[in-house]
């Protein structure tokens, strides 16, 4: 299960999604994002759909594996399912005891299913088509105008591509520590919830100590190299929009268009 987690993680290839301009790609998740919200019927998310699967496409990546990271939401997504079910009031069309099902809540349980699978998987495109460091670039870039009001951009922009990075790191430690002692007896499957929380000791007490120990070689790592923030500091590959990005901002400001036509009109 932890080795399905896909955020965080990076997918080499050569791609057109791959080559686009970060600030692009960062903008183009929060628009999709947004539009997921706008949608409230078949027609939108039809067009989320389509508009996803192309870039799915395009970016080379194949789709299993961006389908092996909703297997670690699987829980919160019949939760969410379940409660919209069973909790929205409207037309019965099934009712057992306490239990009842409308035709709304039917459609809003799948409405919101789509979208959080939506959510997860968009989100995975940017992170399996940016590196890291064109990450911290781009989304440095993108919160600059916030430098007028005193906001450490840069600081900000490098704790979360730094935290984003570690995702993948501290899930293949924690398979690591969880084979280590299984292999020493450890049991973390049977037994009740308590006995369950209580066999999480062996394994949270090692990789809290690796996590800290990861973070104290890489801020030494960086006080050798003479980090001292954002003022002042240079890039090697500095970030230039070229056709193809705009190109994309094209495709995206007609999918938005689209998608604020669609919710107005039904």
């Amino acid at each position: 299960m932890l080795r399905d987690i896909t955020l965080g993680q990076y997918y080499p290839a050569d791609s057109v999604i791959h080559k686009l301009d970060p600030r692009l790609k960062l903008i183009g998740t929060m628009v999709f994002l947004v539009s997921l919200f706008l949608s409230h019927d078949w027609i939108g998310y039809l067009a989320a759909t389509v508009f996803l699967a192309g870039v799915i496409r395009a970016s080379r990546v194949p789709f299993r594996y961006m389908l092996k990271g909703l297997k670690a939401i699987i829980l919160i997504l019949l939760i969410t399912v379940v409660f919209n079910l069973f909790v929205v009031p409207g037309d019965v069309i099934w009712e057992f005891w306490v239990l009842r099902v409308t035709r709304q809540g039917l459609s809003q349980a799948g409405f919101m299913a789509v979208r959080l699978i939506y959510l997860i998987i968009g989100s995975s495109v940017m992170t399996l088509t940016t590196t890291p460091n064109d990450l911290t670039d781009g989304l440095e870039r993108v919160l600059g105008p916030l430098r007028m009001v005193k906001v450490p951009v840069h600081e900000i922009a490098m704790i979360m591509s730094i935290a984003l990075r570690f995702i993948p790191i501290l899930l293949e430690e924690t398979d690591k520590i969880m084979k280590a002692q299984t292999a020493r007896g450890a049991d973390f499957e049977s037994g009740n919830l308590i006995q369950k929380a209580k066999s999480m000791v062996p394994l949270l007490v090692p990789l809290f100590i690796s996590a800290f120990r990861r973070a104290n070689d890489l801020a030494l790592a960086m006080e050798a190299r003479c980090y001292r923030g954002g003022a002042g500091r240079t890039k090697m590959k500095p970030l230039l929009y070229e056709k193809r990005d705009y190109a994309g901002y094209a495709v995206l400001a007609v999918y938005l268009a689209a998608m604020i036509a669609i919710r107005i009109m039904r």
